[in-house]
């Protein structure tokens, strides 16, 4: 099958995949938004080029979402001037809402679920260098999988199954490993800066160490990565950050929570429980 893809949405996300399946050479019929757009091919209603596609990508923020399966509900209805042909994939790429009206494509013969692309759509122009070799969490009925596992080949990129009902632990997970770096750097960067290192040096060496870290994990599980004091058992060096960080509250936080979750991966690599229990209660008590 020739897959001819239609994207609802010219945010950063739509505009991203826009670029990667050109890219790839993969037919897009039409990318739409809901108000004027440079970028995007059509705007207002849906265009009559959306019976073209066989892939509708609904790529809309959470709260937008219902308002464009609505509009595919009735362009899908046997009286809707733009009707969609039976055996439609319609896919959106939220990665935590589990919309009720998928299930009214379905009773009209069309195929419905996710394609979340695990990948941070900060700058779009980026988009098909990070979507290949980059993952996608699919879920949704057989027809439905099985094109977002052919769409996600065709740019590069690996799919995983999103288990069913298990939807916003997997977007919490995502939001961990794609947020909080930028948190941590955040966090670390704007400490140095208050102990008087220049911005300059400060994010490059922070960008750098981040960047060695996740070297680090393409040769090891994170859990066997994880360097520092605390998978060292070095209790003197946790109390000494503890005691420095006291006024600095946002990063001693940042630091006790961290370093909870830190004390378990010792744990599981059989660091002195006695030494874990003394560390544990210094992120505890700080003293």
């Amino acid at each position: 099958m020739s897959e001819r893809v239609f994207i609802v949405g010219a945010g950063q996300v739509g505009v991203g995949l826009f670029r990667a399946f050109r890219a790839a050479r993969v037919e897009v019929v039409g990318l739409h938004s809901r108000r004027h757009s440079s970028v995007a091919t059509s705007s207002g209603q849906l265009p009559s080029a959306i019976s073209d596609a066989n892939a509708i990508i609904v790529a809309v923020r959470d709260d937008q979402l219902d308002g464009v399966l609505a509009d595919l509900v009735d362009a899908a209805a046997p009286s809707g001037r733009r009707r969609l042909a039976s055996g439609t994939v319609v896919v959106h790429t939220s990665g935590g809402a589990e919309p009720e009206l998928l299930s009214r494509l379905g009773d009209m013969g069309l195929s419905g679920g996710t394609f979340h692309p695990l990948v941070p759509f900060a700058n779009p122009d980026r988009a098909p260098e990070l979507l290949r070799r980059a993952w996608v969490g699919i879920d949704g009925d057989d027809p439905a999988r099985a094109m977002s596992r052919r769409l996600a080949g065709h740019i590069g990129a690996r799919t995983l199954e999103i288990p069913p009902g298990r939807k916003p632990a997997y977007h919490a997970a995502a939001i961990l490993a794609s947020n909080f770096p930028v948190v941590l750097a955040s966090v670390a960067g704007h400490l140095l800066h208050d102990i008087g290192v220049p911005d300059a040096s400060a994010y490059k060496a922070v960008e750098s160490l981040m960047a060695g870290a996740l070297t680090n994990m393409k040769q090891a599980l994170p859990d066997d990565a994880l360097t520092g004091p605390i998978v060292r058992g070095d209790a003197e060096t946790v109390g000494k950050h503890i005691h420095a960080l006291q006024g600095h509250e946002q990063a001693l936080q940042v630091y006790r929570a961290l370093s909870h979750a830190a004390v378990e991966i010792a744990r599981a690599r059989g660091v002195d429980s006695r030494t874990l229990a003394a560390i544990s209660a210094l992120l505890r008590t700080g003293s």
